[in-house]
């Protein structure tokens, strides 16, 4: 009988898993950059990489994803074929199951296209339903690398408008705004420097990992992702490239120019997140919530709660760790740790 059950959280951009004990202890947490987009290759070197940090007997997987929206794939129900295929073949004598929203686990065989539907893009669906379970009346808020899942919880139940992306992203339940990935230029198209309010070029200089650099709130373990330029990570580096959008020469000595300029740039990403969540709370039953914070950028969270006048939970405290050494959190695999609590609490495992 196996021990131990792993969840996985399978991005376009990076592969999450979680590592519990049957009893629901969370014993291990990896992050493994995996641009999916490049091939499937790029799938099985993560999954390897985890397997070998895990160092574990055979398992139960309990997966849940994101990947199959890249242009690697057709359409959904292709990249989600493709995705478990692989995760199969990766584990072929060990129990694998697939996590479908509100239809909960299904075994590989069970999931013709119409499933694939409802597999696609539900890990937020996983944390949500976990968290709900804990907390009565919040909205939970999951900011990530590249995007937010905003969700209303009511009297221990997701009260979500949106299932699929689409739906999501017209009810502002998805705000497609991360810490990392997200280019500078798709969060505000002006800023203030040098006390002037002004445009800025529409190019791919810099990223928001470049703007949380100089604000001092990036965790560097956080971000694997290529910079814009293919440069270093660092602050001279970041306030450089940010630079460039500006079309102001840059010099080393103007650094604090830079980081007013950056804490600009995180303000109006703090905006529009708080606007989306704003959204949340007034079509609800309750306006005395809780925000639930989730993601490597849960410090956004935790500031908008303190901004907003509300009480503010991190992920990581309804969760039950007895972990080893590890530069991650919970609340950084959010998804991949609900998905395995989950698993534990159906029928299948």
């Amino acid at each position: 009988m196996t021990q131990f059950i792993i969840g996985w959280d399978i991005g376009g951009a990076h592969v999450k898993a979680a590592l519990l004990t049957k009893d629901g202890t969370l014993r291990n947490l990896a992050l493994q950059p995996c641009p999916l987009w490049k091939g499937l290759d790029y799938l099985k070197r993560a999954v390897l990489a985890i397997e070998r940090q895990f160092i574990t007997q055979p398992c139960q997987h309990a997966i849940t994803m994101t990947g199959e929206l890249v242009d690697l794939f057709d359409n959904r129900v292709q990249g989600v074929e493709a995705i478990i295929h692989s995760m199969q073949a990766f584990f072929p004598n060990q129990s694998v199951q697939i996590y479908a929203g509100n239809h909960g686990f299904l075994t590989p065989s069970m999931i013709d296209p119409a499933q694939c539907l409802r597999v696609a893009s539900a890990n937020w669906l996983a944390s949500v339903h976990f968290v709900a379970a804990q907390v009565a009346n919040a909205v939970f808020v999951d900011i990530g690398s590249t995007t937010t899942d905003i969700l209303l919880i009511e009297n221990h139940a997701p009260n979500a408008l949106g299932y699929t992306d689409y739906q999501r992203l017209v009810s502002d339940e998805l705000v497609y705004t991360g810490i990392v990935r997200t280019a500078v230029m798709a969060v505000t198209q002006q800023a203030v420097f040098k006390q002037q309010e002004m445009s800025l070029m529409a190019e791919f200089f810099a990223s928001m990992a470049d703007v949380y650099r100089l604000s001092g709130d990036l965790n560097e373990a956080h971000d694997l992702s290529d910079t814009a330029d293919g440069g270093a990570k660092t602050q001279v580096a970041s306030a450089r490239r940010l630079s460039r959008m500006t079309g102001y020469d840059f010099d080393e000595k103007d650094m604090s120019l830079w980081h007013d300029f950056a804490e600009d740039i995180k303000i109006r990403q703090k905006t529009r997140i708080m606007q989306a969540i704003t959204r949340q709370i007034e079509r609800g039953r309750q306006q005395d919530i809780t925000l639930v914070g989730a993601g490597i950028g849960r410090f956004l969270v935790k500031e908008i709660a303190q901004d907003m006048g509300h009480s503010y939970i991190d992920f990581d405290n309804l969760v039950e760790t007895k972990m080893q050494a590890n530069t991650l959190h919970s609340s950084d695999c959010a998804p991949a740790v609900a998905v395995a609590k989950l698993a534990l609490q159906s029928s299948l495992v």
